[in-house]
C-alpha cells in the first residue's frame, strides 16, 4: 500500500522543490518571501490533512465493519464539508496577509512579494482541499494507487507550468512569484475534475448529489470528531515553524532563505515516512473495525523499525552531498553555508521524528484524536520551540539546529512508548472480553 504513495509523493513534493528552484533564480528576496509563506500555506494544508485523516479513519472502520452504504454517505459529506471550510479559510486568509506576515517578521520589501504570491495561492488552496480529502476516501477503501496518480499528475502539470508562468515564453508574460502560485492553482483545479470523476462515476464511492442538511450533519459528526483535533494537531506544526522562522529572521534574509530550502528538503527526505503515515492508518482502522488488534501492533512495530533504519541512511546521503545540494538552489555564499549547516545537523533527528509522525497518525486511526493532539502539543511547545529558542540564544544557528535534533529524539521515544502502551491496554481489554464470552 505504501509503495504507490511514495511514487506519488516524490512527484508532488518535487514540484515544491521546483518552485523553490525557479523562485531562487529570481533572487534572494523572492526566495526569502516564499520561505515566509511555508508556515501559512501549510496551515491551510493542515486543515485538509486533518479532515482527510478523519475521513479515512471513519470510512475505513465502516468498510471494515461492512457498512458500505453509510461509508458512501460519509464520503459525500466529507467533500461537502471540506469545500465549505476551505472557502471560509481562504477568504479569511486574503484579508489577514499583512498582519500575519508582519508578526512573523517580514519587512515591507518582502511583503510586496508575499502579497503577490498568497492572494493567488489562497484560491489554489480551495482546489487543493478536494483532491486531498478525495484521496483519503480512496485510501480508506484500500486504493493507494489512484491517489498517487492524482498527486503525481498534479505535480507534473505544476512543473511544466512553473517556468512558463514565472519567466514567460512568447505571448505568455513572465509573472515572477505570482506565476508559481498560478501554476499551483491550475494544477489542482484540474485535479478536482479528475478526482470527482473517479469517486462519483468510476468507483461510485460517493453519492452523485448534494446531501441535505440532516444527512450532512449525520455524516460530518464522526469526521469532525477526529478531523478537527487532527487538523489542530497539524496546524500546530506551521505555527511553531512560524515562531522558529521569526527567530531565524533575526539572522537576516539569507538565514530565512536557507531555512526555507531546508524545510523543502526535509519534506523530500521524509517522503517514505509520510507515505507510511498515509497507508498505515487505513490498515489500522480496517483492522480495528474487524477487531484484529494483533495485526495493528505488528504493523506499527515493523514500520517503526523500518523508519529508524531508513532515515539513518537518508541522513548519511544528505550529509555527504550537502554542498552539492545547496549549490543547486543558490550561488549566494552565505545562503549556501547555512543550507550545508542545516543538512549536516538537522537530519540526524529525522528517524525519531518519523516515529512521532507514525504514532500521531496511528492514534487518529485508532479513533483517539485527542492523544494525537496532545502528542503534537508536547512535541512542538514543550520541546521544539523551547529547544530552538534556548539553542539559538546560547549557540546561534548551530544551537538552534541541534536543539531541533534533541527535541525530535526525545519526542520520538515518548511517542513510540505511548502508542505501544495504548495497544497493550486495548489488547488486554479484548482478551478479557474473550474470556467472559
Amino acid at each position: 500500500m505504501t509503495t504507490p504513495m511514495i511514487i506519488g509523493m516524490v512527484v508532488m513534493m518535487t514540484f515544491g522543490l521546483v518552485d523553490t528552484f525557479f523562485i531562487g533564480m529570481l533572487g534572494t528576496q523572492e526566495l526569502a518571501a516564499i520561505s515566509f509563506t511555508f508556515p501559512v500555506t501549510f496551515t491551510v494544508i493542515s486543515l485538509n490533512i486533518g479532515l482527510g485523516i478523519g475521513t479515512s479513519a471513519v470510512i475505513a472502520k465502516l468498510l471494515g465493519a461492512r457498512k458500505q452504504t453509510q461509508a458512501k454517505e460519509t464520503a459525500t459529506g466529507a467533500l461537502m464539508l471540506t469545500m465549505l471550510m476551505a472557502v471560509v479559510l481562504a477568504v479569511l486568509g486574503v484579508f489577514t496577509i499583512d498582519p500575519i506576515f508582519k508578526l512573523m517578521g517580514a519587512d515591507e520589501a518582502l511583503l510586496i512579494f508575499i502579497r503577490e504570491y498568497m492572494v493567488i495561492w489562497y484560491g489554489a488552496g480551495v482546489f487543493l482541499s478536494m483532491p486531498m480529502v478525495g484521496n483519503s476516501v480512496l485510501r480508506a477503501a484500500g486504493d493507494t494507487k489512484t491517489p498517487s496518480i492524482v498527486m503525481a499528475t498534479s505535480g507534473v502539470i505544476n512543473v511544466i507550468l512553473d517556468p512558463l508562468l514565472i519567466f514567460g515564453l512568447g505571448p505568455i508574460p513572465g509573472m515572477g512569484i505570482q506565476g508559481a502560485a498560478l501554476a499551483t492553482l491550475i494544477a489542482w483545479g484540474l485535479a478536482v475534475i479528475y478526482i470527482f470523476y473517479i469517486l462519483a462515476i468510476q468507483r461510485q464511492l460517493i453519492e452523485p448529489r448534494l446531501l441535505n442538511w440532516q444527512e450532512l450533519k449525520r455524516s460530518s459528526g464522526g469526521i469532525l470528531k477526529i478531523g478537527l483535533p487532527a487538523a489542530g494537531a497539524n496546524m500546530l506544526t506551521p505555527i511553531s515553524t512560524g515562531i522558529v522562522t521569526a527567530i531565524i529572521a533575526g539572522y537576516g534574509p539569507s538565514a530565512v532563505a536557507a531555512w526555507g530550502v531546508g524545510g523543502r528538503l526535509e519534506s523530500i527526505a521524509s517522503i517514505v515516512v509520510l507515505s507510511l503515515s498515509m497507508s498505515l492508518p487505513p490498515f489500522i482502522s480496517q483492522n480495528l473495525g474487524a477487531n484484529k488488534l494483533e495485526r495493528v501492533s505488528e504493523a506499527f512495530s515493523v514500520c517503526a523499525k523500518f523508519v529508524l533504519v531508513w532515515q539513518g541512511i537518508i541522513f548519511i546521503i544528505v550529509a555527504l552531498s550537502s554542498k552539492f545540494i545547496a549549490g543547486i538552489f543558490t550561488d549566494e555564499p552565505d545562503v549556501v553555508k547555512i543550507i550545508v549547516l542545516f543538512l549536516v545537523i538537522v537530519p540526524i533527528g529525522y528517524g525519531f521524528q518519523g516515529l512521532t509522525i507514525l504514532a500521531n497518525s496511528s492514534f487518529n486511526a485508532m479513533h483517539m484524536p485527542m492523544a494525537a493532539l496532545s502528542l503534537n502539543i508536547i512535541r512542538l511547545f514543550v520541546f521544539i520551540v523551547p529547544f530552538a529558542f534556548i539553542g539559538s540564544h546560547y549557540f546561534e544557528l548551530v544551537g538552534l539546529f541541534w536543539g531541533s535534533v534533541a527535541a525530535n529524539v526525545m519526542v520520538g521515544c515518548i511517542a513510540f512508548i505511548w502508542f505501544k502502551k495504548v495497544l497493550k491496554t486495548h489488547l488486554a481489554v479484548e482478551d478479557m472480553k474473550k474470556e467472559l464470552v
